[in-house]
Protein backbone atom coordinates (compact mmCIF):
# COMPACT_ATOMS: atom_id res chain seq x y z
CA UNK A 1 0.00 0.00 0.00
CA UNK A 2 1.49 3.61 -1.05
CA UNK A 3 2.21 5.93 2.10
CA UNK A 4 -0.60 8.20 3.32
CA UNK A 5 -0.04 12.14 3.40
CA UNK A 6 -2.33 13.76 6.13
CA UNK A 7 -2.40 17.38 4.98
CA UNK A 8 -2.67 19.18 8.52
CA UNK A 9 -2.26 22.49 10.37
CA UNK A 10 -0.16 23.28 6.51
CA UNK A 11 2.04 20.33 6.90
CA UNK A 12 2.21 17.28 4.92
CA UNK A 13 2.48 14.27 7.17
CA UNK A 14 3.46 11.21 5.40
CA UNK A 15 2.67 7.90 7.10
CA UNK A 16 4.55 5.30 5.84
CA UNK A 17 3.87 1.87 5.49
CA UNK A 18 -0.05 2.72 6.61
CA UNK A 19 -1.25 -1.10 6.86
CA UNK A 20 1.46 -1.84 9.60
CA UNK A 21 -0.51 -3.78 12.13
CA UNK A 22 0.20 -2.55 15.46
CA UNK A 23 -2.18 -4.12 17.77
CA UNK A 24 -2.17 -7.88 15.60
CA UNK A 25 -5.54 -9.05 18.54
CA UNK A 26 -7.41 -5.92 17.07
CA UNK A 27 -6.64 -5.10 13.79
CA UNK A 28 -5.52 -1.56 14.13
CA UNK A 29 -3.04 -0.25 12.07
CA UNK A 30 -0.72 2.79 12.01
CA UNK A 31 -3.19 4.28 9.91
CA UNK A 32 -5.97 3.68 12.65
CA UNK A 33 -3.52 5.08 14.78
CA UNK A 34 -2.99 8.10 12.48
CA UNK A 35 -6.92 8.82 11.95
CA UNK A 36 -7.29 8.92 15.68
CA UNK A 37 -4.86 10.86 16.55
CA UNK A 38 -5.75 13.82 13.63
CA UNK A 39 -9.05 13.04 15.37
CA UNK A 40 -8.47 13.52 19.18
CA UNK A 41 -6.34 16.45 18.50
CA UNK A 42 -9.02 19.45 19.03
CA UNK A 43 -9.67 17.83 22.25
CA UNK A 44 -6.59 16.61 24.03
CA UNK A 45 -4.35 19.34 22.76
CA UNK A 46 -5.35 21.54 25.82
CA UNK A 47 -4.63 18.93 28.28
CA UNK A 48 -0.60 18.50 26.18
CA UNK A 49 0.40 21.18 25.03
CA UNK A 50 3.73 22.90 26.40
CA UNK A 51 4.30 20.02 28.54
CA UNK A 52 7.40 18.03 27.93
CA UNK A 53 6.83 14.35 26.53
CA UNK A 54 8.31 11.06 26.70
CA UNK A 55 6.95 9.08 24.16
CA UNK A 56 6.20 4.92 24.25
CA UNK A 57 7.12 3.70 21.00
CA UNK A 58 7.01 0.23 19.01
CA UNK A 59 8.01 0.12 15.46
CA UNK A 60 6.75 -3.49 15.25
CA UNK A 61 3.58 -3.21 17.02
CA UNK A 62 2.83 -3.99 20.82
CA UNK A 63 3.29 -7.85 20.58
CA UNK A 64 6.99 -6.78 20.14
CA UNK A 65 9.61 -4.80 21.93
CA UNK A 66 8.59 -0.98 22.31
CA UNK A 67 10.87 1.56 24.33
CA UNK A 68 10.45 5.02 26.01
CA UNK A 69 12.25 8.02 24.27
CA UNK A 70 12.69 11.36 26.02
CA UNK A 71 14.89 13.07 23.51
CA UNK A 72 13.97 14.43 20.01
CA UNK A 73 15.65 12.62 17.21
CA UNK A 74 17.53 14.74 15.13
CA UNK A 75 15.53 13.58 11.88
CA UNK A 76 12.21 14.86 13.52
CA UNK A 77 10.74 17.51 11.30
CA UNK A 78 11.31 21.41 12.35
CA UNK A 79 8.36 22.45 13.10
CA UNK A 80 7.77 20.15 15.92
CA UNK A 81 8.03 22.08 18.89
CA UNK A 82 10.78 21.41 21.48
CA UNK A 83 12.12 22.93 24.70
CA UNK A 84 15.44 22.38 25.99
CA UNK A 85 15.60 21.10 30.15
CA UNK A 86 18.20 20.30 32.63
CA UNK A 87 18.78 16.85 33.62
CA UNK A 88 21.63 15.53 35.75
CA UNK A 89 24.83 15.65 34.16
CA UNK A 90 23.64 17.97 30.94
CA UNK A 91 19.89 18.87 29.22
CA UNK A 92 17.82 16.89 27.27
CA UNK A 93 15.78 18.13 24.48
CA UNK A 94 11.98 17.51 25.23
CA UNK A 95 9.09 17.40 22.41
CA UNK A 96 6.18 19.46 22.54
CA UNK A 97 2.77 18.72 21.38
CA UNK A 98 1.32 22.11 20.24
CA UNK A 99 -0.28 21.11 17.28
CA UNK A 100 -2.49 18.36 15.64
CA UNK A 101 0.30 17.91 13.14
CA UNK A 102 2.37 16.85 16.05
CA UNK A 103 0.22 14.31 16.88
CA UNK A 104 0.23 12.45 13.59
CA UNK A 105 3.73 12.47 13.29
CA UNK A 106 4.46 10.64 16.26
CA UNK A 107 1.47 7.90 14.78
CA UNK A 108 3.85 7.37 12.34
CA UNK A 109 6.61 6.97 14.37
CA UNK A 110 4.66 4.36 16.17
CA UNK A 111 4.50 6.62 19.10
CA UNK A 112 1.56 4.90 20.69
CA UNK A 113 1.68 6.40 24.26
CA UNK A 114 2.61 10.05 25.05
CA UNK A 115 3.37 10.26 28.50
CA UNK A 116 3.35 14.30 29.76
CA UNK A 117 5.05 15.94 32.64
CA UNK A 118 3.66 17.82 35.49
CA UNK A 119 4.67 21.06 34.83
CA UNK A 120 4.87 23.36 32.00
CA UNK A 121 7.85 24.66 29.50
CA UNK A 122 8.12 27.83 31.44
CA UNK A 123 8.24 26.92 34.93
CA UNK A 124 9.32 23.00 34.75
CA UNK A 125 10.14 23.28 38.44
CA UNK A 126 6.54 23.98 39.76
CA UNK A 127 3.75 21.91 38.39
CA UNK A 128 0.39 22.43 38.00
CA UNK A 129 -1.13 18.99 38.42
CA UNK A 130 -0.75 17.00 41.43
CA UNK A 131 -1.46 13.03 40.81
CA UNK A 132 -2.02 10.20 42.84
CA UNK A 133 -2.21 6.88 40.93
CA UNK A 134 -4.23 4.65 42.06
CA UNK A 135 -2.88 0.97 41.17
CA UNK A 136 -4.81 -2.25 42.30
CA UNK A 137 -2.75 -5.22 43.32
CA UNK A 138 -4.93 -7.44 41.22
CA UNK A 139 -7.72 -7.47 39.13
CA UNK A 140 -10.46 -6.29 41.47
CA UNK A 141 -11.48 -2.32 39.84
CA UNK A 142 -14.04 -2.16 42.09
CA UNK A 143 -11.32 -1.73 45.13
CA UNK A 144 -9.67 1.18 43.20
CA UNK A 145 -13.02 2.82 42.71
CA UNK A 146 -13.60 2.78 46.62
CA UNK A 147 -10.30 4.18 47.04
CA UNK A 148 -10.80 6.98 44.75
CA UNK A 149 -13.69 7.56 46.43
CA UNK A 150 -12.40 8.15 49.61
CA UNK A 151 -9.76 10.23 48.26
CA UNK A 152 -12.47 12.37 46.80
CA UNK A 153 -14.32 12.61 50.24
CA UNK A 154 -10.40 13.88 51.57
CA UNK A 155 -10.07 16.17 48.83
CA UNK A 156 -13.24 17.98 49.20
CA UNK A 157 -13.38 18.25 52.95
CA UNK A 158 -10.22 20.49 51.99
CA UNK A 159 -12.43 22.16 49.34
CA UNK A 160 -10.20 20.67 46.82
CA UNK A 161 -11.90 20.60 43.29
CA UNK A 162 -10.72 16.83 42.47
CA UNK A 163 -10.61 15.59 38.73
CA UNK A 164 -10.23 11.80 37.48
CA UNK A 165 -9.40 9.73 34.37
CA UNK A 166 -9.30 5.74 33.51
CA UNK A 167 -5.69 5.13 32.77
CA UNK A 168 -6.95 2.92 29.73
CA UNK A 169 -4.84 0.56 31.78
CA UNK A 170 -5.66 -0.89 35.25
CA UNK A 171 -6.28 2.12 37.48
CA UNK A 172 -7.31 5.55 37.92
CA UNK A 173 -5.34 8.87 38.07
CA UNK A 174 -7.01 11.54 40.52
CA UNK A 175 -5.97 15.15 40.05
CA UNK A 176 -5.36 18.46 41.78
CA UNK A 177 -4.95 21.22 39.71
CA UNK A 178 -2.36 23.82 41.25
CA UNK A 179 -1.47 27.71 40.96
CA UNK A 180 2.31 26.66 40.19
CA UNK A 181 3.15 28.42 43.51
CA UNK A 182 5.05 25.70 45.00
CA UNK A 183 8.17 23.33 43.71
CA UNK A 184 8.19 19.92 43.42
CA UNK A 185 9.48 18.89 46.60
CA UNK A 186 6.55 20.67 49.04
CA UNK A 187 4.17 19.24 46.01
CA UNK A 188 5.34 15.62 46.87
CA UNK A 189 5.17 16.34 50.31
CA UNK A 190 1.62 16.89 50.55
CA UNK A 191 0.69 14.24 48.26
CA UNK A 192 2.58 11.92 50.63
CA UNK A 193 1.03 13.50 54.00
CA UNK A 194 -2.61 12.62 52.32
CA UNK A 195 -1.86 9.49 50.86
CA UNK A 196 -0.38 8.39 54.44
CA UNK A 197 -3.49 9.56 56.13
CA UNK A 198 -5.57 7.99 53.79
CA UNK A 199 -3.75 4.54 53.73
CA UNK A 200 -3.68 4.85 57.70
CA UNK A 201 -7.46 5.54 57.57
CA UNK A 202 -7.99 2.47 55.46
CA UNK A 203 -5.67 -0.09 56.18
CA UNK A 204 -7.05 -3.22 54.85
CA UNK A 205 -7.76 -1.70 51.45
CA UNK A 206 -5.39 0.91 50.99
CA UNK A 207 -1.27 1.38 51.06
CA UNK A 208 2.14 3.43 50.56
CA UNK A 209 4.06 0.49 50.49
CA UNK A 210 6.07 0.00 47.07
CA UNK A 211 7.43 -3.13 47.36
CA UNK A 212 4.85 -5.39 45.21
CA UNK A 213 5.42 -8.41 47.46
CA UNK A 214 4.27 -6.26 50.09
CA UNK A 215 0.86 -4.86 49.16
CA UNK A 216 -0.97 -7.58 49.94
CA UNK A 217 -3.89 -7.50 47.80
CA UNK A 218 -4.44 -3.57 48.71
CA UNK A 219 -4.21 -0.62 46.11
CA UNK A 220 -1.08 1.08 45.94
CA UNK A 221 -1.53 5.30 46.34
CA UNK A 222 1.08 5.78 44.22
CA UNK A 223 2.23 9.63 44.48
CA UNK A 224 5.80 8.99 42.82
CA UNK A 225 4.93 10.84 39.91
CA UNK A 226 4.73 14.31 41.80
CA UNK A 227 8.64 14.71 41.26
CA UNK A 228 10.89 16.82 38.52
CA UNK A 229 11.31 14.33 35.33
CA UNK A 230 8.31 12.02 35.80
CA UNK A 231 5.33 11.56 33.67
CA UNK A 232 1.76 10.91 33.58
CA UNK A 233 -0.21 9.12 30.81
CA UNK A 234 -1.55 11.63 28.92
CA UNK A 235 -5.85 12.16 28.71
CA UNK A 236 -6.75 10.80 25.23
CA UNK A 237 -3.46 8.66 24.74
CA UNK A 238 -3.81 5.34 23.52
CA UNK A 239 -2.80 2.31 25.50
CA UNK A 240 -0.39 0.02 23.99
CA UNK A 241 -2.56 -3.48 24.98
CA UNK A 242 -4.77 -5.27 23.32
CA UNK A 243 -8.52 -3.16 23.09
CA UNK A 244 -6.60 -0.29 22.60
CA UNK A 245 -7.86 1.58 25.72
CA UNK A 246 -7.85 5.07 26.16
CA UNK A 247 -6.86 7.02 29.18
CA UNK A 248 -10.29 8.84 29.32
CA UNK A 249 -11.31 11.89 31.88
CA UNK A 250 -15.00 11.54 33.43
CA UNK A 251 -16.87 12.93 35.83
CA UNK A 252 -17.44 11.36 39.34
CA UNK A 253 -20.34 9.55 38.97
CA UNK A 254 -18.68 7.75 35.92
CA UNK A 255 -15.69 6.85 37.58
CA UNK A 256 -18.08 5.33 40.87
CA UNK A 257 -20.16 3.83 38.60
CA UNK A 258 -19.97 0.16 38.80
CA UNK A 259 -20.07 -0.44 34.99
CA UNK A 260 -17.34 1.09 34.63
CA UNK A 261 -13.90 -0.91 33.59
CA UNK A 262 -10.05 -0.09 33.67
CA UNK A 263 -10.31 0.03 29.84
CA UNK A 264 -14.32 0.92 29.37
CA UNK A 265 -13.34 3.30 26.27
CA UNK A 266 -11.46 2.51 23.55
CA UNK A 267 -10.71 4.31 19.82
CA UNK A 268 -13.46 1.87 18.65
CA UNK A 269 -15.81 3.59 20.95
CA UNK A 270 -14.09 7.02 22.18
CA UNK A 271 -15.86 9.36 19.68
CA UNK A 272 -19.04 8.16 20.66
CA UNK A 273 -18.98 8.82 24.19
CA UNK A 274 -17.29 12.20 23.48
CA UNK A 275 -20.37 13.03 20.82
CA UNK A 276 -22.77 12.72 24.24
CA UNK A 277 -20.86 13.86 27.00
CA UNK A 278 -18.06 16.96 26.11
CA UNK A 279 -15.27 16.67 27.39
CA UNK A 280 -15.23 16.90 31.55
CA UNK A 281 -11.52 18.25 31.66
CA UNK A 282 -12.22 21.05 29.21
CA UNK A 283 -12.41 23.87 32.32
CA UNK A 284 -9.55 21.78 34.35
CA UNK A 285 -7.32 24.90 34.36
CA UNK A 286 -9.70 27.13 36.12
CA UNK A 287 -9.65 24.76 39.33
CA UNK A 288 -6.01 26.13 40.19
CA UNK A 289 -5.25 25.95 44.11
CA UNK A 290 -2.51 27.25 46.27
CA UNK A 291 -0.46 23.92 47.91
CA UNK A 292 0.15 26.43 51.19
CA UNK A 293 -3.82 26.86 51.54
CA UNK A 294 -4.12 23.21 50.88
CA UNK A 295 -1.78 22.66 53.58
CA UNK A 296 -2.91 24.64 55.92
CA UNK A 297 -6.57 23.07 55.14
CA UNK A 298 -5.09 19.58 55.31
CA UNK A 299 -3.32 20.68 59.17
CA UNK A 300 -7.04 21.64 60.71
CA UNK A 301 -8.74 18.90 59.75
CA UNK A 302 -6.06 15.96 61.03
Amino acid sequence: MADLVHDIDGHRVTISHPEKVLFPEDGITKRDLADYYARIARIALPHWRDRPLTLQRFPDGIGKHGFFQKGVPEHFPGWIDRVELPKEGGTVTYLLANQPATLVYLADQACITAHLALARRDRPDHPDRLIFDLDPSDGDFARVQRAAGWLKQLLDALDAPSFVQTTGSRGLHVVLVLDRSAGFDETRAFARQLAGHLAGTHPETLTVEQRKAKREGRVYLDIMRNAYGQTAVAPYAVRARNGAGIATPLDWREALDPKLRPASYTMRNIFRRLGRKADPWRDIDSSAQSLAVLSKCFARLT
